[in-house]
């Protein structure tokens, strides 16, 4: 049992995360983006309290997340809300509508599909990291050519430069995040 805010709740839980390499790439392990090591319930209500509490949702419809981490976050999230929910899925359904959309991460590249989101809908994305964010700019993107309505978009940990890049570019992008680490000397810090 965690005591404390729900965002030293967070922040405490990230510190001392373990560090893996993908290329040159830092990649920190934590329940909320990889579901490794194991979750305590607390840091999860954390996080979903900590979205919750900072969204007006008399003026959202619909939750939205990119498979796969975003998923325990959407489910608590919507669960706690009452709003329905979208997962932006890895592969196709060939659903009527269904949009394609080529993202990358830090370290891979892949496409993703979205289905069930209409043009004038009010949304809300939450998902655990963001760091060059190469995933959620042409998710934005397309959401915007979409006629989508972008209420809000809750990111759990930021790590790198990409949600500021992100602010900078398109500053109509309501793109938040809950917490900012760094890895320094091997290590996850937390910054402002």
């Amino acid at each position: 049992m965690t005591a404390g805010s729900p965002l030293r709740i967070l922040q405490d839980s990230l510190r001392g995360a373990p560090i893996i390499w993908k290329g040159d790439y830092p990649y920190f392990i934590h329940p909320i983006s990889d579901g490794i090591p194991r979750m305590d319930p607390d840091v999860l209500r954390a996080t979903r309290d900590l979205i919750v509490s900072s969204v007006d949702w008399s003026k959202v419809d619909l939750i939205v997340t990119v498979e796969a981490m975003g998923l325990p976050l959407l489910a608590a999230v919507g669960d706690a809300t009452g709003k329905p929910t979208v997962v932006i899925r890895k592969r196709s359904y060939g659903m009527e509508g269904e949009t394609k959309v080529d993202v990358a991460t830090g370290y891979s590249q892949s496409t993703v599909f979205i289905n069930d989101i209409k043009p004038g809908e009010r949304i809300v994305i939450v998902d655990d990291v963001i760091s060059t964010g190469g995933t959620l700019e042409p998710l934005l993107q397309k959401f915007e050519d979409m006629g989508v309505i972008l209420q809000d978009v809750v990111i759990a940990i930021e790590k790198g430069e990409g949600r500021k890049r992100l602010n900078e570019e398109k500053p109509h992008w309501p793109i938040r995040s809950l917490v900012g680490i760094d890895i320094i000397d091997g290590k996850v810090e937390i910054v402002d």
